[in-house]
């Protein structure tokens, strides 16, 4: 079948998302009606070198401004808000994420406009299906095994247990409770480090840094380290190699994605159970840890109350379990450095299997 791609092809996470389908669709010479860039023009910087796929990229883009046709279907990766109001073709196909637990009417008015509205956690769908929507799927995403591979090199020549975590620092994702439950455990013991990745590119660098010494109240800890920001997958790829235990205590998630990779190329993971996280996090491959209550999401940055979309609550957690979820990580560390029930996750979510479950959806 014919596809129209209406996708970012960029380095944060919706591009990622739409490279790696495209890049399965090219590889497999599925015939696209072209693609259309969303978010500016296509940057593949933060992509490892591929000429094949540059070429078929151009071809396809070339393809848009000289034969589109809006009788083809198209599929479009990007937010619940005016911009996916207006499509390229009859038949638009929405892949989105959404991560408190209701709906607003502005949302609930953009999702109709598509003939189907995709989401890759149940638990959206069904947040969204108790709103009335009637026209929901879902579709998992898939493990970019182009980008992401284990690596034997270790951080650390001595013994010491290093945790990471990683995402742009917001109260969605839990990072200030997470960094101040951990450093009150582990904080300055020099056998377990925690490597951070979660500078936001959307404030400033000072925001940035008066976030994270709010969170560990003003204290320093030599185990405790913050990297930049990353703007390259390979970069990306050695930070989430540099662990044994990847944190993901998120209040909403439409999936993890560095979560996700990590776990997929053989980390250990504690996980919060719930939202989208429960697409692939297990007990055999993660420690999960189970909500206690909800809390509001509103943050005065990205998620502000009162606001014409992402409103509403996300999932909260208590420390102790955090903590006691931690130490049980950590005995599987010493048990087995790798995850063998991680590994599993780059077969069970392979590209092939996420544009299979699109293009049964587009049908």
């Amino acid at each position: 079948m014919s596809l129209i791609f209406n996708v970012p092809i960029n380095g944060v996470s919706f591009g990622q998302v739409s490279t790696c389908l495209l890049r399965e669709a090219f590889s497999r010479n599925l015939q696209t009606g072209g693609v259309i860039p969303l978010a500016g023009q296509v940057d593949l910087s933060s992509q490892k070198p591929d000429d094949s796929f540059q070429r078929s990229l151009s071809e396809a883009l070339s393809k848009s401004l000289t034969n589109h046709d809006p009788n083809i279907p198209s599929f479009k990766v990007w937010h619940l808000n005016n911009d996916s109001l207006s499509s390229v073709s009859h038949r638009q196909f929405l892949l989105s994420f959404h991560e408190t637990d209701s709906v607003t009417q502005h949302e609930l008015n953009v999702a109709k406009r598509s003939e189907k509205l995709i989401f890759s956690s149940k638990y959206t769908c069904d947040v969204f299906k108790s709103a009335g929507l009637k026209n929901v799927e879902h579709m998992p995403l898939a493990f970019d095994s182009y980008n992401f591979k284990a690596l034997k090199a270790k951080a650390f020549s001595d013994d010491r247990i290093t945790f990471t975590l990683g995402g742009k620092f917001e109260h969605r994702k839990h990072h200030a409770k997470i960094l101040s439950a951990w450093a009150k455990k582990f904080g300055d013991n020099k056998n377990y480090y925690l490597n951070c990745s979660l500078f936001n590119k959307f404030v400033s660098p000072e925001d940035n840094n008066a976030l994270i010494a709010q969170a560990l109240q003003g204290k320093r800890y030599f185990n405790i380290n913050f990297l930049g920001f990353m703007d390259d997958n390979l970069s990306y790829n050695d930070f989430l190699n540099s662990g044994d235990i990847i944190i993901g205590m998120s209040g909403g998630e439409g999936w993890g994605l560095p979560e996700f990779q990590s776990v997929a190329m053989g980390k250990h993971s504690v996980i919060l159970n719930g939202h989208g996280y429960k697409e692939w996090a297990t007990s055999e491959n993660s420690v999960l840890v189970e909500p206690k209550g909800t809390v509001p999401v509103y943050d005065g940055m990205f998620f502000k109350e009162g606001a014409i979309s992402n409103q509403g609550n996300i999932l909260n957690w208590q420390e102790d379990d955090f903590v006691s979820a931690c130490e049980l990580a950590i005995k599987r560390v010493q048990a087995n450095k790798v995850n063998e029930a991680g590994l599993k996750l780059q077969e069970d979510f392979s590209e092939k299997k996420s544009l299979d479950r699109l293009l049964e959806i587009v049908q």
